[in-house]
C-alpha cells in the first residue's frame, strides 16, 4: 500500500502527461499540488525510486507501467465514490469531488467492489469523467471543449472539470446539465463571453467556463 502523498502524486502526474501527452516538468507538478518545486522534487525522488516513475532527460518525468496502474486504481476509486455520493446520498456534483478527495485513500478494494456492483458498474462519474475499469483500463468519447465550438454548431455537454465548484454550482444555476444540446450562437471579441443556446433559453458564458466544459459533436441523425 502506497502512502495518499505517493498517491496523490501519481494521479497528479498521469493528469499532467495525459493533458499533456508528454513528460511533466517538476514545476508543473508542484503548480498543480501546490507545494514548493524542493518539495515536488524530493517526491518525484522517492516516487522513481518506488519504481513510479522513470525520468526523462532535460524534460521531466513519466509514469512507469505501475505507476500508471497505481494513478488509475486512485482515479477509479476517486470517481466511483463521487458518483456513489451523488447517487446514493444525492449530495450535489459542486461537494462530492472534495470529499473523494479524502475517501479515496481509505476505500479497500472490497468496498470499491462493492460499490461498482451497487452502481451497475457504471463508466462515467457525475462530471461525466470516465471511471477506469476494473482492470484499468480508461477510454472515453471524443471531446472538444465548449470554447473550440463553432458558431451554429450543436454538440452535447459531456463533460466537466470538477476543480472549480463556483462553476458546477453556476452550471446548476443556469439548468446547463450533463447531456444537455448546447449551441454556440455568438462570441464577443479579446476574450470576451461565448452566447450559448440551449432548450430556448440564451446564457452568457465566460471562456474559463466554456473551457472546462467538454462537447461532443452530434451524430447526422442528431443535429
Amino acid at each position: 500500500m502506497f502512502s495518499p502523498s505517493v498517491q496523490d502524486y501519481a494521479k497528479a502526474v498521469f493528469a499532467l502527461e495525459d493533458r499533456a501527452g508528454a513528460a511533466v516538468s517538476t514545476n508543473d507538478l508542484a503548480e498543480r499540488l501546490g507545494v514548493t518545486p524542493g518539495s515536488a522534487s524530493g517526491m518525484v525522488r522517492k516516487l522513481a525510486e518506488q519504481g513510479l516513475l522513470e525520468h526523462v532527460p532535460y524534460r521531466g518525468v513519466r509514469l512507469t507501467a505501475e505507476g500508471r496502474r497505481l494513478a488509475l486504481q486512485v482515479i477509479r476509486r476517486h470517481r466511483l465514490i463521487e458518483l456513489f455520493l451523488a447517487e446514493a446520498l444525492e449530495m450535489p456534483w459542486d461537494r462530492v469531488h472534495a470529499e473523494a478527495e479524502v475517501l479515496e485513500h481509505a476505500l479497500s478494494e472490497e468496498l470499491e467492489h462493492l460499490i461498482a456492483e451497487r452502481l451497475g458498474h457504471p463508466e462515467v462519474d457525475p462530471h461525466g469523467d470516465p471511471i477506469p475499469s476494473a482492470d484499468f483500463q480508461l477510454s472515453g468519447p471524443d471531446t472538444i471543449s465548449l470554447a473550440e465550438l463553432a458558431e451554429n454548431t450543436r454538440a452535447r455537454f459531456v463533460r466537466v472539470s470538477d476543480s472549480d465548484p463556483e462553476k458546477l454550482r453556476y452550471l446548476a444555476a443556469q439548468e446547463i446539465a450533463l447531456g444537455a444540446v448546447v449551441e454556440v450562437i455568438g462570441r464577443e471579441p479579446f476574450g470576451g463571453p461565448l452566447q450559448v443556446s440551449h432548450e430556448g433559453k440564451q446564457h452568457a458564458l465566460g471562456e474559463q467556463l466554456a473551457r472546462a466544459m467538454r462537447v461532443a459533436l452530434l451524430a447526422e441523425e442528431e443535429s
